[in-house]
């Protein structure tokens, strides 16, 4: 790795300092599973000339609740929010996402926090030495359109030009199911609001912004996450869907229903919940709200068998809210 400055934040408004002070050059840690990668590969054209550690600033790993929603630090890990007893008992599909988030190990250190704010996977994206220089880079062109486009988007891309990388966080389509908050140093944004696509960017936060806490409202009915993916420990998702169904009787009143790892964001399946809202929650609805959800899907040469991974996941999120 290269020389860079290490900063240890005492507050939140010392790390947003530091942040402005480096004008764009810096970057947050804090469990780092991400970016220490990404710093020994040297997959992005302009290294980092500081790290500002959020580790050392007091008060940002809790699970709480309070007014009325579920709060949960940025630092707080992965494996504390999968293991949490409230979590597990009301918020089930971001509980599992936890969960089911890389291994044992990386969920002791990853933050959610962290997870949100994670870069693409993409091969070329990550390819070391900056072999690639790709959309994403700021580069002139997608390597994924005409080459190994196995795990990429199947409903189109995004950036001029078309970059077809993947989001690839678990919790975030749990978020988005639950109708949770971002909280950071400067306001509060809905969850579904909060992941976008630009160079070198996942989200909306500005270069001299941190997240400071998740905020999820009691579910108004049950919620599940499922996740499909090579091994079941440590790997990311192929296709993972996060759904929270409300019923009245034997009937879905109201649905939000979100997949991940099939478009440039997380991807809310809104043809899936008009779908299934106002019809039984069982087998036969459930699989016509899984058409639904990838009625749109335009998959790449390689990559048409996550159209049925997506659909059958959505069908299986739903049954499982019954």
């Amino acid at each position: 790795m290269r020389k860079f400055a290490h900063v240890n934040a005492s507050t939140i408004d010392e790390a947003v300092l530091t942040l402005t002070r480096y004008g764009g050059k810096a970057r947050i840690i804090a469990g780092g599973t991400d970016l220490l990668g990404k710093m020994k590969d040297e997959i992005l054209p302009a290294y980092p000339e500081a790290l500002v550690n959020i580790k050392t600033i007091p008060g940002l790993d809790f699970i709480k609740a309070e007014d009325g929603m579920l709060k949960i630090g940025t630092l707080t890990r992965l494996e504390d929010i999968a293991t949490n007893a409230t979590v597990k008992g009301k918020y089930t599909a971001l509980a599992e996402a936890a969960h089911r988030t890389a291994s044992p190990h990386i969920r002791e250190m990853g933050t959610i926090g962290g997870n949100i704010c994670q870069d693409i996977r993409c091969w070329y994206y990550r390819n070391p030495h900056n072999r690639f220089p790709c959309l994403r880079k700021g580069g002139g062109r997608c390597y994924a359109i005409d080459g190994d486009n196995r795990y990429h988007s199947i409903f189109g891309g995004s950036v001029e030009g078309g970059c077809l990388a993947v989001h690839p966080s678990d919790t975030a389509p749990a978020l988005i199911a639950l109708d949770a908050k971002v909280k950071t140093s400067k306001r509060t944004i809905n969850a579904e609001d909060f992941f976008h696509v630009e160079v070198i960017k996942t989200t909306v936060l500005d270069d001299d912004e941190v997240v400071t806490e998740i905020q999820v409202p009691t579910p108004a009915g049950k919620s599940a996450f499922v996740k499909f993916a090579l091994r079941k420990s440590i790997d990311f998702p192929i296709v993972n869907c996060a759904a929270m169904i409300t019923s009245s009787g034997r009937k879905a009143s109201a649905a939000r229903i979100c997949l991940n790892a099939v478009y440039v964001k997380p991807y809310r399946a809104t043809k899936a919940e008009e779908a299934i809202v106002g019809k039984p929650i069982d087998e036969a609805s459930a699989e016509a709200a899984g058409s639904a959800a990838v009625s749109n899907a335009k998959p790449l040469p390689h990559n048409n068998y996550i159209v049925q991974i997506a659909k059958t996941l959505v069908k299986r999120a739903i049954l499982a809210c019954q």
